[in-house]
């Protein structure tokens, strides 16, 4: 195995921490071409698509990456922002507070974000920590609810970029964050800052992205921990089982997937005489094509188109302060024995020590 140049070391220089939050991923503009590229790369993930490659290339090159790109590329389209992805621009974001809210606790890092498919990828954010210093890294992807097709492909890919390089930082990873309380309560307050603006509801849905029903029965925890996200945020909000449900998003092919069903639960629901509901999907920590196209458009048509009266998307957290607070505070926890602490500085260290002179004047 060849190995990739070792930046230049400087011994002068103090060891330095990395952060890499990372998520799925996007397609560089809302563009057939661009679309293909994405999908030709998360579609061949065999995380992603568990089939032999024999059995599965040839329909992915042969069929699906001749006719999914230009729709898909419609839908991103429909959903893009001026600056860009939704994805994109919300991870960003998020990272750049990260940073900022550790510094503010007094932790001296660098992070940065990448995306497991599609730019920036994990690898070239990599590159650019090791290129800064950094000799310790603790990656946190953005996927509370651990999944073999999610987070389980992030340390792939930062596995493999490992296996390319000879002198490896100190690494730490955060599989899971889906019963963390900062995360529940960031959940709870936009729930309820959403009543506040827009009105309650008859019915919260929680909607998680779906996984094929055998990744269960192979020991995957995504579907335990979806639904106790579900139940954790209830009981946050103080609702009784039937004033919510957690409901499952997202099939592609034929195979039955995790249940119930996001849009046939919600026609459903309408059909029985629901005439309101507000609808969040608590695993996605930013707003994307599965939420702003999938949920707040095809989801919404159908429950109306049913017989509902009124459906309510309520925004992914992005880079609302809660949730960012609650991300620092994971990654805080993860980074405890690491020296990340800035150093107290000269004022700061005048000001201890005439507070220790006053506390031990008035024993």
């Amino acid at each position: 195995m060849s190995f990739r140049p070792e930046p230049t070391y400087n011994h002068g220089s103090a060891p330095t921490t990395g952060l890499l939050l990372c998520n799925l991923g996007t397609p560089d503009a809302p563009t057939p071409a661009a679309t293909r590229r994405y999908l030709a790369q998360f579609l061949a993930d065999p995380r992603v698509i568990e089939i032999p490659k024999l059995a599965w290339l040839p329909i992915l090159h042969g069929i699906i990456l001749r006719t999914r790109p230009a729709k898909s590329a419609k839908k991103y389209a429909s959903i893009w922002m001026k600056e860009g992805s939704p994805l994109a621009v919300w991870t960003e974001r998020q990272a750049k507070m990260l940073q900022g809210y550790l510094g503010e606790r007094g932790h001296r890092l660098i992070v940065r974000h990448a995306m497991r498919y599609g730019n920036p990828s994990i690898a070239s954010q990599l590159d650019a920590l090791r290129e800064a210093g950094a000799t310790r890294l603790l990656v946190l992807p953005a996927y509370p609810q651990y999944c073999a097709a999610t987070t389980a492909s992030v340390i792939d890919d930062v596995s493999h970029w490992m296996q390319s390089h000879r002198n490896l930082p100190e690494l730490r990873i955060i599989n899971r964050y889906h019963d963390d309380a900062g995360y529940i309560a960031a959940l709870a307050e936009s729930v309820r800052a959403h009543w506040q603006r827009e009105g309650r509801s008859d019915m919260l849905v929680m909607s998680f992205h779906g996984m094929p029903a055998r990744t269960l029965a192979m020991g995957d925890p995504y579907h335990c921990e979806c639904l106790k996200t579900g139940r954790l945020l209830a009981e946050a909000l103080g609702l009784s089982p039937a004033q919510y449900k957690v409901t499952f998003q997202s099939r592609f092919g034929k195979a039955r997937w995790l249940e119930p069903y996001t849009e046939p639960t919600l026609r459903k629901l309408a059909s029985e005489g629901l005439k309101s509901v507000d609808l969040i999907c608590p695993g996605f920590a930013a707003d994307c094509i599965e939420t702003l196209e999938e949920i707040d458009m095809e989801a919404r048509e159908a429950f109306l188109h049913s017989g509902g009266q009124q459906f309510s998307y309520i925004p992914c957290l992005n880079d609302s302060p809660a949730h960012v607070r609650a991300l620092a505070s994971l990654a805080e926890r993860h980074l405890q024995g690491w020296p990340t602490q800035t150093p107290p500085q000269p004022a700061e260290l005048a000001r201890q020590r005439e507070a220790a002179l006053i506390t031990g004047a008035s024993r």
